[in-house]
């Protein structure tokens, strides 16, 4: 099946309203992308700088110091214990991995892939991409019949949704009844910042008490973009199921998809060091305490947000207008359309901005606070 036509990108149309922003006399607050402003921690750009003697080619599976590396990770701030080497898989950043997966897995025409209502888009482009029909649903039991892919995100993008325990279980458990892959996409796990994930870790699909410890069609994904500010490093890895690893590993050895060595190198320290993780997880609580009431005194409800790196937030009429007034203000956000069509009054507001613009995002919003 050749691939058709292909939307337009979505984020094309904020340059009205990237430009209304700008002219603002204080400047710009750019809270439409997530994409890390923060310095990558200097033990991972020591460790890329003394792997760039990489004369050879990498493996696509990876090293054995980074698959270890990836399993203790699990174990120690995951609660994922049992997984062997086979079972992780380093990719170049999780997007690419997310829009390909449901090709290399196999899904095609009539077949189902199943995604939250709020949801990255992307999940549907790599439905797209396979030939395959794209389904919102956060029910389980709505989920159809012929379904080969489920998606489900927590911390949720751009909602900031936590699956717990139990919500999990009934999502594998419907999973296994339709015969289908489920993939938990969990890139903001370390960023929890509601009771009760402020203080318990966010838990993982491949947490035991998930999969009662068979990971059969279950697959987890990690970024390091977020808690290690390595966005530009395009590192990620998946997993899981040690069968859909290797059918992954077959497909990406064909493509030639390998994480660079020095890649590699960093990846493996990143991992192991905690210090810069709660390091970087302090300024964005920092920013978050700052922009969260802001927003609540000028007019907007906060709907979920519990962990993650966004503020989902509705004023109760169409986003777009919700994003003409921050614009006008100098702030600028994202609309809830970019994330289906679920949820049409509410904008994503990303923590990724410099202190001293959150603040100023912060005084502006507060300066026409609702009385």
């Amino acid at each position: 099946m050749a691939l058709g036509a292909l939307p337009e990108y979505p984020w094309d149309l904020m340059v009205p309203y990237r430009d209304r922003a700008i002219s603002h006399r204080d400047g710009i607050v750019d809270l439409s992308i997530g994409s890390p402003i923060d310095p990558t921690p200097e033990v991972v750009r020591e460790a890329l700088a003394a792997a760039t003697d990489a004369h050879s080619y990498p493996a696509t599976i990876g090293t054995t110091a980074l698959r270890r590396a990836i399993l203790d990770w699990f174990a120690r701030r995951r609660g994922v214990v049992g997984l062997d080497l086979d079972a992780v898989l380093p990719t170049i950043g999780s997007k690419e991995l997310v829009a390909l997966l449901p090709f290399f897995l196999g899904v095609g025409a009539g077949d189902r892939v199943v995604h939250p209502r709020a949801a990255y888009p992307t999940y549907e482009m790599g439905a797209v991409f396979a030939g395959a029909t794209a389904v919102a649903s956060d029910d389980p039991d709505e989920w159809p019949e012929h379904t080969r892919l489920v998606w489900v995100n927590s911390p949720g993008n751009p909602d900031g949704r936590v699956l717990g325990v139990e919500e999990l279980r009934r999502a594998v458990a419907r999973a296994r009844e339709l015969g289908a892959v489920i993939v938990g996409d969990e890139c903001y796990a370390e960023l929890g910042w509601e009771t009760p994930w402020d203080a318990t870790p966010v838990p993982s699909i491949l947490d035991p008490r998930v999969t009662d410890g068979d990971t059969t069609h279950v697959l987890a994904i990690y970024s390091l973009s977020k808690q290690s500010n390595m966005a530009g490093y395009r590192a990620a890895f998946v997993a899981g199921c040690r069968d859909s690893i290797a059918r992954l590993t077959t497909a990406r050895k064909h493509a030639g998809l390998m994480v660079p060595a020095p890649l590699q190198s960093a990846m493996t320290v990143a991992l192991g060091d905690e210090a810069h993780v709660a390091e970087q997880k302090e300024r964005y609580r920092a920013r978050r305490a700052l922009l969260k009431p802001a927003l609540e005194d000028a007019g907007f409800r906060i709907d979920h947000s519990d962990a993650g790196l966004y503020l989902w937030a509705t004023e109760g009429r169409d986003a777009w207008e919700s994003i003409g007034r921050l614009a006008d203000l100098g702030i600028l956000g994202g609309p809830g359309h970019f994330y289906g069509t679920h949820f049409p009054q509410h904008i994503r507001l990303s923590l990724t901005a410099p202190d001293e613009r959150i603040a100023s995002a912060a005084a502006r919003l507060r300066a026409t606070a609702v009385l």
